[in-house]
């Protein structure tokens, strides 16, 4: 299929591409590596009359560090992450690419576009979650953060403007002990559930794993369990506090998948990052 007619326009600057995103209204879209945008449109799921292009701008793709913060431009590629040199401290980030779709995804998607599309069982937005990180956007008004946990509004919505670009996506606290793992029906598909696990959990709870989970509501989804569960770091407690996990999370049927099924996947693939995690 072949997507509606729409009006091509190429920014050159974060400031035209701003201009003309207020200029052309909520019938414009950011157009990047265009892998998720692309298929919608060709499928006539989405059918903007404007396509705003930002893959030519320059200084919105890179991987730096300042401080404990990993910052990656909003341009920067999934395969760019998957081949950095992120140990120890966001290692997570590279090893969690292996799930992103198949190379050619990879080599195009951008990380940008992962989250303005803002798919509750993308890597890229429970990875944001998961790590606290903030999504630095460019608009009329000039520059904002928006923490992760409140990015993500619904089934692709997402708190951005119809004129905000994301610009760059800032990890403030390292993670060496985090893993993300998923199931799909095959391999490169979205996933059913995916779950990633830090198990030196946040800031306020740093004794408690924190867990984030994908494609068990419509956006991504933590859980974080009581204190009874502190120090649930050691393989021999893996399984019980998966367990505790699944249990707490309420999951409806869904048209081919169970919701009985559906907690099945999020005991094993929890208990599963939780062994990664701790052999980080």
């Amino acid at each position: 299929m072949k997507p509606a007619a729409f009006t091509y326009h190429r920014a050159g600057s974060v400031r035209r591409a701003v201009e003309l995103l207020s200029e052309l209204g909520e019938d414009a879209k950011v157009i990047a590596g265009g892998q998720s945008l692309v298929a919608m449109m060709n499928y006539r799921l989405a059918r903007p009359e404007h396509l705003v292009d930002i893959a030519h701008v320059k200084g919105l793709a890179g991987i730096r560090r300042v401080g404990g913060a990993l910052h990656i431009g909003a341009l920067t590629t999934h395969h760019a992450v998957e081949v950095a040199d992120l140990t120890p401290d966001f290692a997570v980030l590279s090893r969690t690419m292996r799930w992103v779709g198949h190379l050619p995804i990879r080599t195009r998607g951008t990380i940008g576009g992962s989250l303005a599309h803002a798919d509750g069982t993308a890597e890229w937005c429970i990875l944001a979650v998961l790590l606290d990180a903030r999504i630095v956007v460019e608009g009329p008004g000039g520059t904002r953060r928006i923490a992760a946990s409140d990015l993500f509004l619904g089934p692709f919505t997402s708190a951005l403007e119809p004129d905000e670009l994301i610009v760059e996506v800032v990890f403030p606290r390292r993670a060496p002990r985090a893993a993300l793992t998923e199931y799909a029906e095959r391999r490169g598909d979205f996933a059913i559930v995916a779950a990633a696990v830090d198990l030196d959990g946040c800031p306020e709870a740093p004794d408690i794993p924190l867990v984030v989970l994908g494609g068990v509501a419509p956006t991504p989804l933590p859980v974080r369990l009581g204190p009874d569960f502190t120090g649930t770091t050691g393989p021999g407690r893996f399984g019980e506090f998966a367990t505790a996990v699944a249990d707490q999370v309420q999951i409806r049927d869904d048209t081919g998948v169970s919701a009985h099924y559906r907690r099945g996947l999020v005991r094993t693939l929890v208990e599963r990052a939780c062994e990664e995690a701790a052999q980080a």
